[in-house]
């Protein structure tokens, strides 16, 4: 193993250093070994992607499209991209609007990267994913953290204008529908009581929708109610099982998009030609229906779960989207997240995510994934009924 020069080390940019790693992927792997453990853990859909999606990256391949392709996706990538959104969503966005990107992870970046000047603050409701302050903070930016916690994990306008009250430098918002960890999705009136107060402001709102094929109620984006002032994120990941393609989507305001596609070129320079072709047919009419199975099963394994849960008088937010249940720590365990996230994966061999990965506001909370079989599923709860059963009478 090569070792870096002393005191090189310390030249390195701060923000870096200073960086938190993925905290839910470290503690996954910190308890993968645990034998016989069943990972309610994972943050993606367990089912294979469809067979004309794939077939769609095959031929790219064999055709040998192995040159730089655009930057922002081919123009039918874009094209499909655009009608998607229409015939989804109501979004009235061209093929101008959109761009590819290398997963959100990505899109993250480079939005606030072009947004951001040194110090510059951003907004972000919490819990949620920890990607966005993690990014902000690095490219040099302050978090404004909301907790949701007292507000059924949603911004109300009555928050949403206490925090700019406090905090008029503020210059972005971020708010995601579905939300991960809680899968709360955010109603038409919802959306739209906080644009009737975010279009007085010169607030630039981030929605991630990337979960928006996954929700068991009506869906509304935020690009429907506030499309002047509103960047949109969306992709293949968890609506067509593709989160190894890497393949993410951002609609906006064209001139918008231009700005951030200068970042995106720098970072990436363009996205995989063969990722680019799956998506492209993902985004085509034979996509569109892709996630109903997917969206079935997560409802037939949502509802065991749920069952257990009220046996158990466990308190939960019943999620409207996504493929997380976010849960209270059970009252017979430590009271601190990530003693009880160890204990049930050692103890009761049931992996969950402490919800303080998820913000301070997740203090005292877990995230539970059923992105897993069925089969898994019953495992899991049953042995989570045993478990938290005998402890409650001070055998575990």
């Amino acid at each position: 193993m090569i070792e870096l020069k002393s005191g090189l080390l310390t030249r390195l940019n701060q923000a870096v250093r200073h960086a938190n790693d993925n905290q839910i992927l470290r503690f996954s792997r910190e308890i993968s070994g645990i034998e016989g453990l069943v990972r309610l853990t994972v943050g993606e859909p367990d089912f294979t992607t469809p067979e004309h999606i794939k077939n769609a990256a095959i031929n790219s391949i064999q055709a040998d499209d192995s040159h730089y392709g655009q930057p922002r996706g081919s123009v039918q990538f874009r094209q499909n991209v655009a009608r998607y959104l229409s015939d989804k969503y109501q979004l009235a966005y061209t093929s101008d609007d959109v761009m590819a990107t290398v997963g959100v992870t990505e899109a993250i970046y480079a939005t606030l990267k072009t947004l951001l000047n040194p110090g510059d603050s951003v907004i972000i409701p919490m819990p949620t994913f920890p990607f966005y302050a993690a990014t902000t903070e690095m490219i040099g930016g302050k978090v404004i953290p909301v907790d949701m916690s007292a507000t059924d994990f949603k911004l109300t306008p009555a928050l949403l204008q206490q925090t700019l009250a406090a905090h008029p430098e503020a210059k972005a918002l971020i708010i995601a529908t579905p939300g991960n960890p809680t899968g709360v999705v955010y109603q038409k009136q919802e959306l739209e009581a906080l644009a009737s107060v975010l279009e007085q402001t010169d607030l630039i709102v981030i929605s991630d929708e990337i979960y928006s094929e996954i929700v068991y109620t009506a869906f509304t984006s935020m690009g429907t109610v506030l499309p002047n002032q509103t960047i949109v994120f969306n992709g293949v990941s968890k609506s067509h099982a593709m989160t190894g393609y890497r393949l993410g989507v951002i609609a906006g305001p064209k001139i918008l998009i231009d700005e951030i596609d200068k970042v995106h070129q720098l970072l990436v320079t363009t996205p995989t030609n063969a990722a680019v072709a799956a998506a492209t047919e993902a985004f085509s009419s034979a996509g569109y229906n892709d996630s109903l199975p997917m969206r079935a099963a997560y409802l037939e394994r949502l509802s065991v779960m749920l069952a257990t849960f009220d046996a158990l008088k466990l308190e939960y937010v019943e999620p409207d989207g996504a493929f997380y249940l976010w849960f209270k720590v059970p009252t017979n365990l430590p009271r601190d997240d990530n003693v009880a996230a160890k204990m049930l994966a050692e103890q009761a061999k049931v992996g969950v995510i402490p919800g303080s990965y998820f913000g301070t506001a997740g203090n005292g909370w877990l995230r539970a994934s059923f992105a897993t079989s069925l089969p898994q599923i019953k495992l899991a709860m049953n042995r989570l009924t045993a478990y938290l059963t005998r402890n409650k009478r001070g055998e575990a």
